[in-house]
């Protein structure tokens, strides 16, 4: 593979250049913005900081990503997005579901193979979606655990998450469709939706400490 290859996936991108997105670029500031702004409310929560700190790496990797436009970019968004999902899972397990560590590492092992499956039969049904199929069993998995979950606070939490990010999949799966019709495409939205959901799933693992360990040192 040539990790220099130029990448034109989106309507907005009409040509090579680092500025060749430049609303795309532009909203991956909503992600730094997210982390800002959780970063006050969850202190001295480990594990909601780490993810906070994962967030900060999405609005980097998706950054790059908007504006070098190769193959290399397109590994540094992809697997900023992953790191958050597994540390999300592993806090997940351990927090929502009450689960022990073991249990909350074979969790994330098991996630490649989840994610794979479950794209395989969504994409049958609904095929690529622009690319982004991928991240259907992602909304799954959040709708599930929030039927697992015993709070109903957390699970009214993870349920929002999984409405929000089913939304900004949309955005993301129409951005070539509404070329015609908005020359930018719909891409930014999804930033801006992912932005702010990632930064309510922070909220939600962070709430769903007892509260007399969210001001101590987090469970994991």
């Amino acid at each position: 593979m040539d990790w220099t290859a130029d990448i034109n996936a989106y309507c907005e991108r009409l040509g090579a250049g680092f500025w060749g997105e430049p609303v795309n670029a532009f909203t991956n500031l909503a992600f730094i913005i997210s982390a800002i702004v959780i970063l006050p409310r969850i202190r001295g929560d480990r594990g909601a900081m780490i993810l906070v700190g994962s967030i900060f790496l999405i609005g980097i990797g998706s950054g790059l990503f908007h504006t070098f436009a190769t193959q290399w970019a397109a590994l540094a968004d992809s697997l900023s997005i992953l790191l958050f999902i597994l540390i999300y899972l592993y806090y997940g397990t351990r927090r929502i579901l009450h689960k022990d560590k073991a249990v909350a590492l074979l969790s994330v092992f098991l996630f490649i193979p989840y994610a794979y499956i479950m794209e395989k039969l969504l994409g049958s049904v609904f095929g690529s979606l622009n690319g982004s199929i991928q991240y259907l069993p992602v909304v799954v998995l959040i709708f599930l655990f929030g039927v697992f979950a015993k709070d109903p606070e957390t699970r009214r939490g993870l349920w929002i998450g999984a409405v929000i990010l089913g939304v900004s999949i949309v955005f993301r799966s129409v951005d070539q469709l509404t070329c015609s019709i908005i020359p930018i495409g719909t891409h930014f939205l999804w930033h801006i939706l992912n932005a702010v959901m990632l930064g309510w799933m922070v909220l939600v693992i962070h709430r769903a400490l007892p509260l007399d360990a969210r001001s101590g040192v987090a469970r994991g």
